[in-house]
């Protein structure tokens, strides 16, 4: 019997090289494996739904929620995760000292509905106090010039979210203060180039980042594998097949992180680095499935509603498909 052959983009991390190498294969399904950055494959797949699977912000694909097509459905397994405290940059003119000094400030974002300024405006809100409609939002390009939403946002009126000039860069209005902080999964480039200009809020935001997730438990999802809604629809057993071939490409690297003959990425201290994740975060630090993650996702999925992305409060089991809730036992 002939499988079914399916695209997939993503970028090329250690967690999904399985697949593309085809060392790990989904059962019943020909993956055609596409290595594109993180920015092509969400664009492409927002606005023009070019793949059959694909990585997603988890924040893109929860909007996607509540338009009337429903146009994808989730697996519960993220390809990043990231702590984001130290992903906050600050004017050196803006006075900006302390977190309490955003509130009524100008913040530049490359896209109000990001992932990584959600958890950002939510982490804020909750440790510090900070709410979100406190600023006001400056939205465009990192780096180029031009830059805009990849899906169409009806916001509350309290939040103020606006377009920088055509062509202009966040990266440059942070350095002349034209804006006085930037919330980005990215830094600034004058972040390097202008070290005088732009600083970072947090100094010290590994101590800090360790901390956070000794309080909350929380380790930041970024972003989910999506599915094609009527590919999923005509084909509901893919949601399984899919899910344990991730799951297995995940786990050769764990397996390879624990090699200590040899090392396979460019860290000298490699094994300190796993030892120290498996110490402050549990020994399956990047978990997938929906219950490892619930309360992770169930603080995101709130942080999205108060932030005007959500008309509703989502709960985890509303992200993904059903099939994989449950299993089989002997």
């Amino acid at each position: 019997m002939s499988k079914l052959r399916l695209s997939f983009s993503s970028w090329d991390y250690d967690r999904v090289r399985a697949l593309a190498d085809g060392s790990v294969r989904p059962e019943g399904i020909d993956l055609n494996c596409m290595n594109h950055v993180v920015e092509e494959t969400f664009f492409r797949m927002a606005r023009h739904r070019e793949f059959d699977v694909a990585e997603m912000s988890l924040s893109s694909y929860t909007v996607s929620l509540s338009k009337p097509e429903r146009p994808f459905i989730a697996i519960p397994v993220f390809p990043s995760r990231m702590f984001r405290h130290g992903f906050i940059y600050t004017a050196a003119q803006s006075g900006i000292k302390e977190p309490k000094d955003l509130i009524g400030k100008r913040i530049g974002t490359p896209e109000y509905q990001l992932t990584a300024p959600v958890w950002i405006r939510g982490i804020l809100q909750d440790v510090y106090g900070i709410d979100p409609s406190s600023a006001e939002y400056f939205t465009g390009g990192l780096f180029e010039a031009g830059r805009v939403e990849k899906i169409k946002l009806d916001l509350p009126a309290k939040f103020k979210v606006s377009a920088i000039p055509s062509e202009k860069t966040l990266s440059d209005m942070i350095a002349t203060g034209e804006i006085d902080a930037i919330q980005a999964p990215h830094p600034p480039s004058t972040f390097y180039s202008e070290p005088k200009a732009v600083r970072r809020l947090f100094e010290n935001y590994v101590e800090i980042e360790r901390a956070y997730f000794r309080k909350t438990k929380i380790f930041p999802i970024m972003h989910t594998v999506a599915i094609k809604r009527e590919i999923y629809e005509a084909n509901r057993w893919i949601a399984q097949s899919l899910y344990k071939a991730f799951a297995a490409a995940q786990r050769k690297v764990y397996e390879q992180l624990h090699h200590q003959e040899a090392y396979q990425t460019m860290l000298p201290w490699l094994m300190a680095h796993v030892e120290e994740a498996q110490r402050e975060l549990g020994e399956d630090w990047w978990a997938y499935g929906l219950e490892p993650n619930r309360h992770v996702l169930d603080t995101f999925l709130r942080y999205h509603h108060e932030q005007g992305l959500s008309p509703r409060r989502l709960k985890p089991e509303d992200l993904f498909a059903p099939e994989l809730f449950e299993s089989f036992k002997v």
